[in-house]
């Protein structure tokens, strides 16, 4: 099987290549993918190459295949598996593996035919062995992408714990009714972690959301209204903390004066991070979510509180396969939905220039079909493309529908319209 694929050999060395697949082996999986969204992560590694943890050292001469977000068909079962699997289903993919021998080792970072920038790839026994193979039965494809993201905020509001006086039980989740923060969280995964809060299982009393940004402010506002949470039972207040009056004590004051139970930190920020730690109250858990690029990368923390007000802090990176099942499973019955993460989409040609500048690119998710040849195009340009382009005229008139917001029939009309690479 040919597959073309972008990989990596080395440091901001992506390439888009064309090559043949080996055959499968009968503890192996033929797939085709249909979508992979680009996350920062993959820049993260094609910056540091080699260096990566996750990154095999030799790879000059063995290139892995990079992206990790992605969803598509199986086409051929290795004897293994044919019980468990068969052609033509679709699945998504755990890319965290938590292998005992090698526990970063992950598609999209670490093998030379798994990944998600591809129109092909073989799927290796260790997926399936650590039931990392998710069947999906969703009919979008970007949606199947978007569960690992979403996953990793799943996980996140698992990882926040909680404790009693007296005892030395930790209680695992966001604290239900309680008083949350969001902050820097109008990007794509604090979008997400919006959609979680207003209509996951276990909600908060109060959030607020906090950015710099008045448009995304504005844009997030929009998606995720005031009064659609307060039908939730949630309390939704966004906050331009670039606006001197609202200040760290204005915000606890939103509380009382007592703090924040949960704090979510989306971006890898000093200050933000030390405003987070400000915030807490008696118990507050505070959530690194942000994963710095710069491995030296510190905060100030106040150990006063942590000693005598129980602060605490905790941090993921990724969720697990539970995590996953669980987005796949809030998004197949439409109680949450990704799609607000999309602000561009793209073809396979266009993986390496976007990934190199994944930072400089500004919105949210970049949705790549790795079948077609697209130059990434934000969807507030389709309008003004659409005036010479018969496609994105098209596309425009179908998001126009869903207030901008990537949906199931724009899928399908550009993978049925599309250039194919």
């Amino acid at each position: 099987m040919t597959t073309k694929a972008v990989r990596m050999y080395g440091k901001r060395d992506l390439r888009l290549d064309t090559f043949e697949l080996p055959e499968i082996g009968e503890d192996e999986i033929l797939a085709e993918i249909i979508s992979d969204s680009l996350c920062m992560s993959s820049w993260k590694s094609a910056n540091q190459g080699s260096d990566h943890k996750r990154v095999p050292k030799d790879i000059a001469v063995n290139p892995v295949i990079i992206g990790h977000e992605f969803c598509g068909k199986i086409l051929q079962v290795g004897s293994k598996w044919a019980s468990q699997f068969k052609s033509g289903e679709r699945y998504s993919i755990q890319p965290a593996l938590n292998q005992v021998n090698d526990p970063y080792a992950a598609p999209g970072y670490s093998f030379r035919f798994i990944g998600g920038s591809a129109t092909h790839i073989v799927i290796p026994d260790i997926v399936m062995t650590q039931g990392c193979l998710l069947p999906y039965a969703g009919e979008a494809y970007f949606h199947g992408s978007l569960s690992e993201p979403m996953s990793c905020i799943v996980g996140a509001f698992h990882a926040n714990y909680h404790t009693e006086q007296g005892n030395y039980v930790h209680k695992m989740g966001i604290v239900e009714g309680g008083d949350m923060a969001i902050l820097a969280g109008v990007g794509p995964m604090g979008l997400g972690a919006i959609d979680l809060a207003v209509h996951g299982d276990r909600k908060p009393g109060l959030l607020v959301v906090t950015d710099i940004d008045p448009v995304r402010l504005a844009r997030a506002k929009s998606l995720y209204t005031v009064e659609d949470a307060a039908k939730n039972g949630v309390k939704l207040m966004y906050v331009n903390t670039a606006e001197p009056e609202h200040s760290v004590e204005w915000l606890r004051g939103l509380t009382g004066g007592k703090g924040f139970d949960d704090v979510f930190v989306f971006a890898p920020v000093k200050p933000v991070v030390e405003t987070g730690d400000r915030l807490l109250g008696h118990d507050g858990c505070l959530n690194f979510f942000a994963g710095p690029g710069n491995p030296a990368f510190s905060a100030e923390f106040n150990f006063y509180n942590v000693h005598y007000s129980a602060t605490h802090i905790t941090g993921t990176s990724g969720g697990n396969t539970e995590d996953m099942k669980e987005s796949l499973l809030l998004m197949s019955s439409g109680r949450i939905n990704p799609a607000s993460m999309v602000t561009h989409v793209g073809g396979l040609n266009s993986v390496v220039e976007t990934t190199l500048e994944l930072p400089n690119i500004p919105g949210g998710k970049k949705l790549i079909y790795t079948h077609l040849e697209l130059p990434l195009t934000a969807i507030d340009d389709f309008a003004a493309k659409g005036k010479g382009d018969a496609l994105f005229a098209g596309l425009a008139s179908i998001v126009a529908k869903t207030n901008g917001l990537w949906s199931l029939e724009a899928e399908r009309y550009l993978l049925e319209n599309g250039k194919q690479i």
